[in-house]
């Protein structure tokens, strides 16, 4: 798989794709990654990828140009991924659909807005990490890398390990998870977990992962 990420900020993302499960995946051959610098399809002498709105008012607004001639340059393949808060919630769905593909491109906003033709026209998703607004999209890129990039198969070294992580199989949150030692500070793993009962073991796991999904996320239980 190959992931572009189109940016005025490269530098960001060189600590974390060199760790971890990214940097892995990497060695391994599974991804590779194109970080491309958005202000090299700029064509004033100033570099700039940003002017002032129509109609008024503050902040500044991301010009199409810069985005299209960098997509029109990578010709790339596969979904192109706008990260706005005006976009729809990225979700554990989108990480798998991503992951299948060969290619991935993410578009990292900027500034007070992206001019509004880049996701009209261009981009053929618009995701939000969740009701809150980021400096940039760059955070948001890299949140959606992780989550694909763990996906593929031999990314990481115990699989069994993804698939019980909240959202991957049910859609809801996992149960608590505990390690040694049984008793910190007066306060001990549950006796079920340590029953060696694996049918136990399971039963509350499912009962706690509901029970979860109802106090914390009930809105997952409606989907």
């Amino acid at each position: 798989m190959r992931i572009n990420i189109v940016t005025i900020f490269p530098d960001f993302f060189a600590g974390p794709l060199g760790l971890s499960i990214p940097r892995r995946a990497a060695d391994a051959g599974l991804v590779t990654y194109r970080v491309v610098d958005l202000r090299d399809y700029t064509n004033d002498r100033h570099r700039s990828v940003d002017d002032v709105p129509y109609g008024g008012g503050a902040g500044m607004v991301m010009k199409p140009g810069p985005f299209f001639e960098a997509v029109d340059d990578l010709a790339p393949s596969g979904p192109l991924v706008l990260l706005s808060a005006r976009g729809r919630p990225f979700r554990h769905v989108d990480a798998v659909r991503f992951a299948v593909e060969d290619e991935l491109t993410l578009l990292c906003g900027h500034y007070k807005d992206v001019d509004q033709r880049v996701a009209d026209h261009l981009a053929t998703d618009e995701i939000s990490l969740g009701d809150f607004v980021l400096s940039g999209g760059e955070i948001g890129a890299l949140a959606v890398t992780d989550a694909v990039v763990r996906l593929l198969p031999g990314a990481m070294g115990d699989h069994e390990a993804a698939s019980s992580d909240s959202f991957y199989d049910t859609g809801g949150l996992s149960a608590p998870s505990y390690t040694r030692p049984p008793v910190y500070r007066g306060w001990e793993v549950p006796e079920v977990l340590r029953s060696g009962d694996h049918a136990r073991v399971e039963a509350w796991r499912r009962e706690q992962a509901e029970r979860l999904t109802r106090e914390r996320r009930p809105d997952l239980l409606d989907d």
